[in-house]
């Protein structure tokens, strides 16, 4: 970040501000870390503080502090427009453009409040009068806390900001384990747990909360996993009678694209999750190494994220859209086998 970004910054935080913080739709760990995370600092100075998620999160996020102060967007509308109305700053959190808040996009779009951006992927849109954006970190939650060091104020990192900020780095790294995680995250791991963040237990309260239905689905998902050799990729497909049957709940298919990649000699995994309700087919993509599901996804399923980790959709039937998928993969062929 520029240094007279965040001079001015520092100036616009002296006194207490309306502040919304927004994640993006579906929020995951990161994004809900990541606005906690901030949230709690901006408390420390008195300003009026209030996070707007779009919708609904799973279960396993919500042990967070503070996290039922959290307005949903889609059961909360008139009362979120007011708000955001009203902010005279909004940070925008682990998303780089604003249609990836859903119906949040119009009235952040008209917003003439200060807007900042803090996030990690790649290629992000002009909307933000503050842009703190870097694509080699792992996580947003890496991001504020390199943001509150910018500001000269790690010393106000309490045991609430470093459970929020280490939760995120957790998810988004895949337990510390991607090519993002540098010795710079684990130094800022190191100081968070300093700080008060209980790894253990944050890991316990995220991955070891599996309910019988969830695991029953993960089987079915497992049933469903082809593997196509000569392109060193395999899928999963997931049907909505697939997932009324196994009383399918927000979060449950969360990672199941990673067993997928875990097969060995594969390098692009991915999962076709079919929502009737929003007429789509919900896809999750992972790759290791250089070969970019980022560029794939943008390409072919109006999708983006990272290198390794991105997401698209289709709104084909969950058929067609694995065909489609199948009949992209010989255009990647080099590529995937050169991996």
């Amino acid at each position: 970040m520029k240094k007279d970004d965040i001079s001015n910054i520092k100036v616009l935080l002296n006194t207490p501000k309306k502040i919304v913080i927004v994640p993006h739709k579906n929020p995951d760990g990161d994004a809900i870390g990541s606005t906690l995370g901030l949230y709690h600092y901006l408390l420390n100075y008195n300003h009026n503080v209030c996070i707007i998620a779009p919708n609904d999160y799973p279960k396993f996020l919500k042990w967070m502090p503070h996290e039922a102060s959290i307005l949903k967007y889609d059961a909360q509308t008139k009362t979120c427009n007011t708000i955001i109305n009203q902010a005279e700053i909004i940070f925008t959190l682990d998303f780089n453009a604003l249609n990836r808040t859903g119906d949040m996009e119009a009235v952040l779009a008209q917003s003439d409040s200060i807007k900042i951006m803090i996030d990690h992927h790649q290629q992000p849109d002009d909307y933000a009068q503050f842009t703190y954006s870097d694509v080699t970190m792992s996580s947003t939650c890496e991001m504020v806390y390199n943001f509150i060091d910018f500001l000269e104020d790690t010393s106000k990192i309490d045991s609430n900001i470093a459970t929020c900020l280490y939760t995120g780095i957790m998810t988004d790294t895949g337990s510390f384990r991607f090519q993002s995680t540098t010795s710079n995250t684990h130094k800022i791991i190191a100081n968070l747990i300093d700080k008060g963040a209980q790894n253990a237990q944050i890991h316990n309260a995220i991955y070891d909360t599996n309910s019988f239905n969830r695991l029953q689905l993960l089987g079915r998902a497992l049933s469903n996993l082809k593997v196509l050799p000569e392109y060193n990729t395999a899928y999963i497909t997931l049907s909505q009678e697939e997932l009324i049957s196994f009383n399918f709940e927000k979060g449950d298919t969360e990672g199941f694209v990673n067993y997928a990649l875990s097969l060995e000699r594969i390098i692009f995994a991915a999962i076709f999750i079919e929502d009737q309700k929003q007429k789509i087919i919900k896809i999750s993509l992972r790759s290791k190494g250089a070969f970019s599901v980022n560029a794939f996804s943008r390409i072919n399923f109006e999708g983006g994220g990272h290198t390794n980790a991105a997401g698209g959709r289709s709104e084909l039937s969950l058929n067609e859209t694995v065909e489609k998928f199948i009949s992209i993969l010989p255009r990647y062929k080099t590529a995937l086998n050169n991996e």
